[in-house]
């Protein structure tokens, strides 16, 4: 029977040996990205911002790159274009929804400019017309804020229970530690690039939350049935061979997401792809953390080794191993 193997059975990688380097990488990575977001800001979208929606229709079908030639000359900054698919819409019926930031300071665009955009449109297609015009304000786009950072707290809250349930409190802290080090990682890529910050993002940080946990878990749970199989190996060769058990599984994981990912970032269009490019960064991100973040959180801190039958630990010479374990 034939099987793929990206990795030999013998693989013997030590990815502890270096892990003070890895581990203070990943620190400095985390100040600078801190640092970025602190001096530079986010390029916060409409969502954030505050702008107006406009809905249109036309009879031609929906030409995104032509809306939004048309658009860009009339200077009216930020601009999100997307195609509304409907079950119910007829060949005839096609629908538009147009984002534009908020400018200079007020709530809603001008009538005037309004009165320009669809006269610009309108020479992509006669027949296009606004069905609906509506303003999102600051008061608005302050709650989203609040509630976009209430969202991932309380993700990050439950992710601290279930791992401290299901293992040890030492690796719900390193499980937590990886996941806020990947939220900051791509906030700060997102604050460097300049790329446009909104919504769909926030529910790219939620969906790398859970995809790193479940990196984590996996790396976890194999360290825990190891720690039990071998009470007398030290934490470190320990972990080293739960890291390279899991190799195989961490590579198919990640080669297969990434192929999705690329081909929507490449074909998916200019809507979907800031969430694509948080994706695909929080796919490396999510795989280093799991390794040399949460893992290595869990060496520092210890854990102990009496997890098997009736808490047996006289084969293992110590109950805790601690990050000296060579």
């Amino acid at each position: 029977m034939f099987r793929l193997k990206l990795v030999p059975d013998d693989t013997d990688i030590n990815f502890m040996g270096p892990w003070r380097f890895t581990f203070g990488t990943s620190v400095v990575l985390v100040v600078l990205a801190l640092v970025a977001f602190l001096s530079i800001g986010l390029n916060f979208g409409i969502d954030f911002k505050g702008g107006t929606s406009i809905r249109t229709e036309a009879t031609q079908p929906v030409d995104v790159g032509g809306y939004r030639q048309a658009i860009v000359p009339l200077n009216v900054g930020d601009v999100a274009i997307s195609q509304v698919f409907d079950p119910s819409f007829g060949p005839e019926r096609n629908v538009a929804s147009i984002r534009i930031e908020a400018q200079d300071g007020s709530e809603a665009v001008s009538q005037a400019m309004l009165d320009r955009i669809q006269t610009a449109l309108q020479g992509v297609d006669p027949s296009l017309h606004f069905t609906s015009v509506e303003s999102v304000g600051p008061k608005v786009s302050g709650e989203l804020v609040q509630e976009a950072i209430l969202a991932v707290l309380a993700a990050l809250g439950a992710v601290l229970v279930y791992i401290w349930l299901r293992f040890e409190w030492q690796f719900a802290l390193g499980a937590v530690a990886a996941l806020v080090h990947d939220i900051i990682l791509t906030i700060g890529v997102f604050t460097v690039l300049q790329l446009r910050f909104d919504l769909t993002i926030i529910a790219a940080l939620l969906t790398i939350v859970g995809y790193s946990l479940n990196d984590t878990v996996v790396v976890f749970d194999r360290i825990r049935e190891n720690l039990i199989k071998w009470k007398q190996r030290s934490l470190t060769e320990v972990m080293n061979l739960s890291l390279n058990e899991t190799l195989t599984r961490t590579l198919m994981t990640s080669f297969t997401t990434l192929i999705a990912l690329i081909a929507l970032f490449l074909l998916g269009g200019d809507v979907i792809r800031g969430f694509v490019f948080a994706m695909i960064w929080g796919v490396f991100v999510g795989t280093w953390s799991s390794i040399y973040v949460a893992a290595v959180i869990v060496k520092m801190l210890g854990v102990r080794r009496d997890l098997g039958k009736g808490g047996d630990t006289s084969a293992a010479g110590t109950q805790f191993a601690t990050s000296g374990s060579k």
